[in-house]
C-alpha cells in the first residue's frame, strides 16, 4: 500500500491514495517495521473507489465508523497489513482475475473452506464438527472395543483357570475352542447380508473371498502350504498359554503374554526388513528384563520357571503366526481374514483331532466319564475366546487398532484382582517392578512410526506460539506508549 508523504504531516481532509497492490510476502508483521508511517495514519483517508472495491472487507468497513474510527490507529494498521489473517489487497486482487464462480460451484468451495478448517472470527465449519462428531463417535466405540477385549481376554484366562480344577486336559481344551473357529465366515457373511446394500450369495461371497489365496483360489496345494503351518501356530500358540495356567497364576501369565509385542518388533525387523525403532529396542529390552524379574519374584522354582517359559513361548508362536501372516499372505480384507480363521478351524477337525484321543487312551489327559466334563465351562471358554478373536480382528472397522492393544494391557489388572481375592499370589515388590516394566514396554511399542516426526512438530509449534504471544505483547505494550506520546504531543514531525 502506497502512501503519500507531506512534509510537516498530512493536511487534515486531504485524501492519501492508496492505489498500489502489495504482495502479502511483503507485508510488515511488526509494529518497528511501520513506525515511520504510524504519525500520518492520524490523517488516513481511504479513497472512494478503494473503499467500494473492498468494501467486504471488514478492516476497510469500519476504518471511518464511529467520531474517531473503529479503534486505535494500530489497530487499523496491523489489519491492514494482515497482522490478524486478512490481506485484503490479495484478495481483491484475485477476485478480479478470478472469473465469476458458478452457485454450485461456489457452494463446493464453500464446503472446502469449512473442511480445510476454521472460519475467520476462529468459528468451526460445519463440515468440521461433522468431523469431530465421527471421531467422538469412533473413540466411543473404542472404549466399548476396549473393554470388550479386556473382559473377553481377562474372562476366558479365569475361566479356564476354574475349569483345570476339575477338567485337567489344556490340549483337549484347546482343540475344542479352536473347533468354534469355523464360525467366524458363516458370522461374518451374516453381518454382510444385513449391512451391504447390494447382497451376494454364499458361493459368491466364498469365490470373491478365495482370491486372498491367488488365482486358482483355495487349492488343495495351498490349503496344505499356506493354511496348516498357521493351523499348527494356532495349536501351539493356545495350548503353551493354557498349560502355562496350570503352572503359574494368570496375572503372570496375562502379563508375560504381552511380550509378543516385542518378539512381533524383533521377528518383523529381522524377517521383514522393518523400519529400526530405537524406542522399540528399549521396549524389548524392558520385555526381557520383564521376564527376567518375573522369574526371580517366586525365587526361581522349578515350578514357576516351567510356566513363565510356557507363557514366553505361546508368545513367540503368536509372534512368529502374526510375521509369517504378513510374508506369506500379506494384509487380508475383513472377508478373507474370516474364511481364513474359518479354514483353521475346518484343518482342526480335520487333522488335529486325532491327538485329543491318542492322549484319552494314554491317560495323559484322562476322564473317568462323558458326564464329569465341565461343559459349561468348556462353551464358556469357547465362546469368550471366539469373542476376543472377532473382537481384535474386526474391531479396526470401527476403532482406532492402538485401543484394541490397550484392552490386553487392561486385562493385567483385572487378572491381579480376581487372583489377590481367589489365590494365593504374592504382590512383593520385585513381581510389581516386572509388571509395570512389561505393561510400559507393551505401551512403547504402541507408538507410531512417525511419533518422534510429530513430537518435533507439537514442540515447534508450542515454540512460534510463544513467541507470538510474546510478540503480542510487545506490542501491545509498544501501542500503549505510543497512544500516551501522542496525546501528551499536538502534531507530529517526521
Amino acid at each position: 500500500m502506497g502512501i503519500r508523504e507531506f512534509p510537516g504531516g498530512a493536511p487534515r481532509g486531504k485524501t492519501i491514495a492508496v492505489g498500489m497492490w502489495r504482495s502479502p510476502d511483503v507485508s510488515p508483521r511488526r509494529l518497528s517495521d511501520i513506525s515511520p508511517q504510524l504519525r500520518q495514519l492520524k490523517y488516513l483517508v481511504v479513497d472512494e473507489a478503494i473503499k467500494e472495491d473492498l468494501k467486504w472487507s471488514r478492516s476497510v468497513e469500519d476504518l471511518t465508523s464511529g467520531p474517531v474510527g473503529l479503534t486505535s490507529i494500530e489497530e487499523r494498521i496491523l489489519r491492514i497489513t494482515g497482522y490478524y489473517g486478512y490481506q485484503p489487497w490479495a484478495a481483491s486482487y484475485k477476485r478480479e482475475e478470478r472469473p465469476r464462480d458458478s452457485p454450485a460451484q461456489a457452494a463446493a468451495a464453500a464446503e472446502a473452506q469449512a473442511a480445510s478448517g476454521t472460519e475467520a472470527g476462529g468459528r468451526t465449519g460445519r463440515f468440521c464438527w461433522r468431523c469431530s462428531r465421527a471421531q467422538l463417535r469412533k473413540a466411543f466405540w473404542g472404549v466399548a472395543v476396549v473393554l470388550c477385549v479386556c473382559a473377553s481376554w481377562a474372562g476366558s484366562t479365569q475361566l479356564a483357570k476354574l475349569t483345570f480344577k476339575t477338567f485337567d486336559a489344556p490340549f483337549t481344551l484347546t482343540w475344542f475352542a479352536t473347533n468354534w473357529n469355523f464360525l467366524f465366515f458363516p458370522l461374518y457373511y451374516a453381518g454382510h447380508v444385513c449391512k451391504t446394500a447390494e447382497k451376494q450369495s454364499l458361493k459368491q461371497r466364498y469365490r470373491e473371498c478365495c482370491r486372498f489365496f491367488g488365482d486358482n483360489g483355495l487349492t488343495l496345494k495351498v490349503f496344505f502350504t499356506k493354511a496348516a503351518p498357521f493351523g499348527v501356530l494356532w495349536t501351539l500358540t493356545n495350548y503353551l498359554y493354557l498349560h502355562a495356567i496350570k503352572k503359574i497364576n494368570t496375572t503372570d501369565v496375562s502379563v508375560l503374554f504381552c511380550c509378543n509385542k516385542a518378539f512381533v518388533f524383533l521377528l518383523s525387523w529381522i524377517v521383514l526388513r522393518d523400519r529400526f525403532m530405537g524406542v522399540r529396542i528399549v521396549a524389548a529390552i524392558l520385555a526381557i528384563a520383564g521376564i527376567v524379574m518375573m522369574t526371580y519374584a517366586d525365587g526361581f522354582h522349578s515350578h514357576s520357571v516351567i510356566g513363565i517359559a510356557l507363557v514366553v513361548g505361546s508368545a513367540s508362536m503368536s509372534a512368529l503366526y502374526k510375521v509369517l501372516f504378513k510374508l506369506l499372505l500379506g494384509s487380508a480384507k475383513f472377508g478373507e481374514a474370516a474364511l481364513f480363521l474359518s479354514i483353521l478351524g475346518v484343518f482342526n477337525i480335520l487333522f488335529i483331532t486325532c491327538i485329543p484321543v491318542i492322549l484319552y487312551f494314554t491317560k495323559v489327559e484322562y476322564w473317568s466319564s462323558f458326564d464329569d466334563i465341565p461343559w459349561g465351562n468348556l462353551c464358556g471358554f469357547s465362546v469368550l475366546l471366539l469373542t476376543f478373536n472377532i473382537v481384535l480382528n474386526f474391531g479396526i472397522a470401527v476403532t482406532y487398532p492402538t485401543l484394541m492393544s490397550l484392552g490386553i494391557v487392561l486385562s493385567v489388572p483385572v487378572n491381579a484382582v480376581v487372583d489377590h481375592y481367589t489365590s494365593t499370589i504374592v504382590f512383593n515388590e520385585v513381581r510389581v517392578i516386572a509388571i509395570i516394566i512389561i505393561g510400559l514396554g507393551f505401551l512403547l511399542l504402541l507408538l507410531p512410526e512417525e511419533w518422534d516426526v510429530w513430537l518435533i512438530k507439537l514442540l515447534t509449534r508450542l515454540k512460534v506460539r510463544k513467541k507470538e504471544e510474546a510478540a503480542e505483547g510487545s506490542a501491545d505494550l509498544g501501542s500503549g506508549l505510543q497512544n500516551k506520546n501522542r496525546r501528551t504531543r499536538p502534531s507530529f514531525a517526521r
